[in-house]
């Protein structure tokens, strides 16, 4: 173990001796009058790892959250924030490299901020969620629970999104690299994701590892084609620019939508492109374009037309197809949504004579893959797109006992429309990651079903909701299930019985 005593504390204009272990130093990197040097921090060691995926070190009883470090890791780190008791810091120089770390694969890793975890062993992403989870329940939740089993880990960790999205740019992200050899550039456009904590940066990906073929090759070909012909790319700050957005989304059956969002209505110049891009991929089942002149990137309240082929494209998941459009709220992993589905099924324990309610239901597909199961389905969400989708969507698998409701859950949720719908055998509940409304926990804490099924992406928030919840029910089981490897992100499912 390292000497965890009183730092050393070293101005570098007057130089000195530092003690055994972790000592304080200020960055030469920052030597101006205008800006106080950062503090350096030698040998320190990342012991643990935080919620949002950062390494912890812990000098002098204060926290410091380190970006990228392992628990294992011994480095220099460099301060970049501090408050009283916590500090925020990077990497400067990894002394020790522990044991959980892997090279990473993608070239763009460590700017991106889409694969924050890709230098963690996957067994250990595994572990560190798990734990994420029980120090919600313990510390935010505060109520019993039974032993949280592993973690249901995704057979593929790589090229397992069935959606990307991606952002035109005329200002590409420079990398330190890049910065510092000097080099000019003839242009700044690209076409990938935003780096994190800045919005107006957008990184040109050459290869991303979340989508499979022909995700990359996509990409690619829109942007060398567009920079040979001459198409502007668009520049945030100014709102002009005629590519914006790039979206492709893809089924486990084969299929593939490619949606490319137009700042400008340039009619010429998007029959070219969308013209290349057919011919470029036959295999491309819904090409699709919008205009969209407003000052942010959502498409919802936009109309999309159909270039060539369907205006969807279908998933199947166990025995139910999905139409699954440009604007289709899905699980994005389509793999392990089959496996979240079908432990949701299990935990509910349905009956023929069950009344199922499913708040927050999307496109319904929860409530679609339940319903053989039981003898009727009510789902209600607050987007009215997406309740429509979830009807089509029935009608699609010949499921006549589900009836979807637009709104918000809170409001829709009331005495009236539990006599109407009959109250409820099983509640089954995914909201998004805020939670639910303490007014919808109120209501259930009212309703008094006999099993709650609570599927969170947010085990912080689920947690938050599950003490509310203790007043009337107590947690019988408990799965995580990886959505999303090389992230911190963590799907949970909990089952609830009424005491």
């Amino acid at each position: 173990m390292l000497n965890r005593g009183k730092l050393n504390v070293l101005h570098h204009e007057k130089g000195g001796k530092g003690a055994e272990g972790p000592k304080i130093l200020f960055s030469p990197q920052n030597k101006s009058v205008s800006h106080k040097p950062n503090p350096i921090i030698e040998n320190a060691e990342i012991s643990a790892m935080s919620s949002e995926g950062k390494g912890i070190a812990r000098i002098n009883g204060k926290v410091i959250f380190t970006q990228f470090g392992v628990p294992g890791d011994v480095a220099d780190i460099e301060i970049r924030r501090s408050r009283k008791k916590m500090s925020e810091a990077v990497i400067l120089q990894l002394k020790t490299a522990s044991v959980l770390r892997v090279a990473p694969r993608c070239s763009h890793f460590g700017v991106c901020g889409g694969c924050k975890w890709q230098h963690i062993n996957y067994a250990e992403q595994l572990n560190f969620k798990k734990q994420i989870v029980e120090d919600a329940f313990t510390k935010i939740g505060k109520v019993e629970f039974p032993p949280i089993p592993d973690v249901v880990g995704c057979a593929d960790n790589y090229y397992y999104r069935n959606k990307l999205e991606f952002a035109f740019t005329d200002r590409r992200w420079l990398t330190d690299q890049q910065i510092k050899s000097g080099e000019t550039f003839e242009h700044r456009n690209g076409v990938g994701f935003h780096v994190p904590e800045n919005f107006m940066g957008v990184l040109d990906v050459e290869h991303c590892y979340l989508q499979g073929d022909p995700s990359n090759a996509i990409r690619l070909a829109v942007r060398d084609f567009a920079l040979a012909n001459n198409y502007t790319f668009f520049n945030l700050g100014k709102q002009e620019g005629l590519l914006r957005n790039l979206l492709v989304r893809t089924t486990n059956a084969g299929e593939i939508l490619v949606l490319i969002s137009f700042h400008e209505n340039d009619e010429q110049k998007i029959e070219l492109m969308l013209d290349f891009v057919s011919k470029k991929f036959p295999e491309i089942t819904s090409l699709q374009y919008v205009i969209n002149p407003k000052r942010n990137d959502t498409i919802y309240d936009l109309e999309t037309k159909v270039y060539k082929g369907n205006n969807h494209i279908i998933e199947q998941l166990g025995n139910y197809r999905f139409k699954i459009g440009p604007k289709s709220f899905f699980q994005t992993n389509s793999t392990q949504a089959k496996q979240l589905y079908d432990l949701t099924k299990e935990f509910a324990g349905l009956k023929n004579s069950d009344v199922v309610y499913d708040l927050y239901t999307g496109v319904g597909s929860i409530a679609i893959y339940v319903s053989g199961a039981c003898k009727s389905v009510t789902g209600i969400e607050q987007v009215e797109a997406a309740i429509e989708d979830a009807k089509e969507n029935a009608k699609l698998n010949n499921v006549s006992n589900c009836t979807f409701y637009a709104g918000d859950v809170r409001m829709v949720l009331n005495p009236d429309f539990i006599a109407t719908n009959g109250k409820p055998d099983v509640v089954i509940t995914d909201p998004p990651r805020a939670g639910m409304h303490e007014d919808v926990v109120k209501t259930l804490l009212q309703l008094e079903a006999p099993k709650i099924i609570y599927v969170s992406c947010n085990p912080a928030t689920q947690a938050r909701d599950l003490n509310l919840l203790n007043e009337k029910y107590e947690v019988k089981r408990v799965q995580p299930v990886d959505m999303f490897p090389h992230t911190t992100h963590i799907e949970n499912i909990v089952r609830l019985e009424l005491r």
